[in-house]
């Protein structure tokens, strides 16, 4: 078996292994959170699920803007598969494995591996701050004891969050990181208007995933949801998942993401043990969302062999038939 065979095996492992993991945490605490979960339907279910799944292809959509401004526009289906299949590696330790999956599978595609990996780590740059810019609101739930109130000096945050998506600023960080790595500087520099459509497609992402969050709670919530649950399920993902991306020792933020969203949303839902439900169902679907996204990407790429050349031919060279 090649180097890469095992990795994609490897990638395909850790993720229904966290898979297995949040059905263990689910049944494990089953006693406390079986009630709560017990309120979600499956129409629920379902509708969260596709906001979620709208969420995740619009993430793809964002990459691919940003890979297309930098020349490379590639279609929808083989982008998928790159994409998806790389976004897998988040499920390692260390946030950066699904950028480096990514060059290795879009150099199929004869896309160079330095303008994928600038594009990856762009796409979680923005993915990042925009996530801390529709958070902002659920710090406050963060930062006080009860959800009272908005602390309206977290705004003040929002004018760095916007500085650090200007495009001159993006380009001379690329070009001076590239300098650092010894490597050749970008063909092609970000545009403004790429830029701004990767930050609305981004911020577009936050929402999607904010209304799979409400849908959620508000289940099971019921009668006893505060009046502020609306704000703290819509920007609690956002900050939760934002924050977690930066514990890049834990795969996907896996537990921190949970913690913080459990807290930020305890403080609009009946109890505690409510606002766990929600996030270890949200992970849930979630994780499924990533798994079934990336099998569809995978048999896509692998039924038309984009991502697969250099595969078939060291087995022709070896007299395998493929």
């Amino acid at each position: 078996m090649t180097r890469k065979k095992i990795l994609t095996v490897l990638r395909v492992a850790i993720a229904l292994i966290t898979l297995a993991a949040v059905v263990y945490a689910i049944v494990h605490n089953w006693a406390e959170v079986s009630v709560h979960l017990d309120q979600i339907s499956w129409s629920t279910f379902l509708w969260s699920t596709l906001a979620a799944a709208v969420g995740t292809w619009l993430t793809m959509i964002g990459w691919k803007t940003l890979l297309r401004d930098l020349g490379s526009d590639l279609h929808l289906a083989p982008a998928s598969g790159v994409y998806f299949v790389g976004q897998l590696g988040k499920y390692l330790p260390g946030s950066l494995w699904s950028v480096l999956v990514q060059a290795d599978i879009a150099s199929h595609l004869k896309v160079p591996r330095r303008r994928t990996a600038v594009t990856g780590l762009l796409a979680l740059g923005l993915s990042l701050l925009t996530g801390l810019l529709v958070g902002l609101p659920a710090a406050s739930f963060l930062l006080r004891s009860d959800s009272s109130g908005f602390d309206w000096w977290l705004l003040l945050g929002i004018p760095i969050l916007v500085v650090l998506c200007v495009p001159q600023l993006l380009n001379a960080i690329i070009d001076r990181t590239l300098r650092l790595l010894k490597r050749e500087p970008l063909e092609h520099s970000l545009s403004a208007g790429a830029v701004l459509r990767a930050v609305v497609i981004f911020i577009s992402v936050w929402v999607a995933f904010g209304v799979h969050t409400l849908l959620l709670a508000r289940a099971v919530a019921g009668d006893g949801a505060h009046p502020d649950l609306t704000t703290a399920a819509m920007t609690g993902y956002a900050l939760s998942v934002s924050l977690g991306m930066l514990t890049v020792v834990l795969p996907a933020g896996l537990g921190a993401r949970e913690g913080l969203l459990t807290i930020i949303l305890a403080t609009a839902m009946p109890t505690p043990a409510a606002a766990a439900a929600v996030a270890i169902m949200s992970r849930f679907i979630v994780t499924i969302v990533d798994v079934v996204a990336a099998l569809g990407g995978w048999l896509y790429a692998r039924a038309h062999h984009l991502v697969t050349e250099h595969h078939a031919a060291d087995e022709r060279e070896r007299g395998i038939s493929v």
